[in-house]
């Protein structure tokens, strides 16, 4: 049976820390390996991207893979056929499927259908590839993740959720403020917490922030709720992290977006541009910590 990343629950505990410092290892020396050669993995992308496209399309290529890009308008996935059918026709035509789509059940249709891997580069509930390079941003700064305390604030989105899953292998406490009716799924948020994963839940931005380590926000509306913007507007007022609430925030926190932002919404251009911003190193990260995820799958 093939390895699968739908969520960072799909690694077992011990091996989540393996992946971690694997990938701190081929940051630190630009490790380049032919470990996909004479592979084909298909970049499908139903939703439009910048940072995930590119670091997943240099990674295979840095792991001597060879990546097929295939956006939206040129996928079918479900559209003109079940997508059980898809699923094996594209596993009779490649090595492993990198999707970035809308619904979780489409990436557990190709799964169960499909004989080949499938990365979750993106869903509508979870984004499990940025909260992995998130945690090894955090990690390059302060290796003991278990001491620390990490806020989010905003909605309880798939960024919320992804977040909620990595408490578990990796043991950081998290603590989120969403505004009513914002919040995470209690079913994703349940189950980490019986898996032993300290969270607490508020709606109050400057108590989820008070001593935190790091301060991590995105987006209000995401892709695909832009109609939803004037009235998430008014939900997530008192929201933004900006500079009075970053300083609730332990002595030296850093800021943390997984992008793109929207400045002066949920993020001040103070702190955004402020020496407590981390996020290009986060970009950055996405890079190194897919390339472990990969070599994870196919080694």
């Amino acid at each position: 049976m093939p390895k699968n990343f739908l969520t960072i629950l799909d690694i077992p505990r011990d091996e989540a820390q393996q992946v971690l410092l694997r990938a701190k290892e081929m940051k630190d020396n630009k490790v380049r390996t032919d470990l996909l050669a004479g592979k084909t993995l298909l970049l499908i992308f139903e939703k439009a991207s910048t940072r995930t496209r590119v670091s997943f399309e240099v990674g295979v290529r840095q792991l001597g893979g060879d990546p097929v890009f295939i956006a939206s308008k040129d996928s079918q996935l479900g559209r003109s056929e079940p997508l059980k059918d898809t699923a094996r026709v594209l596993s009779r035509y490649a090595d492993g499927l990198i999707v970035r789509t809308f619904g979780q059940e489409k990436l557990e249709t190709l799964v169960e259908y499909g004989d080949i891997p499938v990365v979750n580069a993106l869903t509508d509930e979870y984004h499990p590839c940025q909260i992995m390079a998130d945690v090894l941003t955090m990690y390059e700064r302060t290796p003991k993740l278990e001491e620390l305390k990490v806020a989010w604030v905003g909605d309880g989105n798939n960024m919320a959720h992804s977040f909620i899953n990595g408490a578990v292998p990796f043991g950081y406490q998290l603590s989120l403020a969403c505004p009513k009716g914002y919040e995470p799924d209690e079913e994703i948020l349940d189950k980490a917490r019986g898996l032993g994963a300290v969270i607490t839940l508020t709606d109050d931005p400057a108590e989820a922030v008070a001593g935190a380590h790091y301060v991590n926000t995105d987006v209000w509306a995401s892709m695909g709720q832009e109609e939803e913007q004037a009235k998430r507007e008014k939900a997530f007022a008192g929201y933004m992290v900006d500079d009075a609430l970053m300083a609730k925030a332990a002595e030296d926190a850093k800021f943390m977006h997984c992008l793109p932002a929207h400045r002066e919404e949920e993020v001040s251009e103070s702190v955004f541009e402020s020496p407590a911003s981390i996020v290009w190193d986060q970009a950055e990260n996405r890079l190194h910590m897919q390339k472990a995820i990969l070599e994870w799958i196919y080694k």
